[in-house]
């Protein structure tokens, strides 16, 4: 009787042994930085895609310009202004505060969008 209480104690000092040493270096366990959010707005054909965006605070947006010729991505309040982006060329901003940001291009002022930041 003693001895099998001996031997099943020592079974189960192993098991745990063993699963306290498999999950410390278990990836779950290991902390990993958070990754910033990003979304992208593709440029094309005198429009904004999507023209509405929806993102969390902390988000980088980025502009691509897809169309044959100059865009520019401008707020109306003024919280970002690009360049002119030529084709293929990306525009990128990180919205730090909650909001909406309506925006258009300086060279086409129809095309019209805006990101939302909850």
């Amino acid at each position: 009787m003693i001895r099998k209480t001996v031997w099943l104690f020592g079974l189960f000092a192993t098991v745990m042994v063993l699963t306290l040493l498999l999950s410390a270096g278990s990836p779950a366990s290991s902390a990993t930085p958070p990754q910033a959010a990003s979304a992208e707005v593709k440029v094309d054909n005198f429009s904004f895609g999507p023209a509405t965006l929806t993102v969390a605070v902390g988000t980088t947006v980025t502009w691509t310009n897809r169309d044959d010729i100059p865009h520019t991505v401008v707020s109306t309040d003024k919280v970002f202004k690009s360049k002119v982006l030529d084709t293929d060329e990306k525009f990128s901003f990180t919205f730090a505060k909650a909001g909406t940001y309506p925006y258009f291009c300086s060279i086409h002022p129809k095309m019209t969008g805006s990101v939302v930041v909850q």
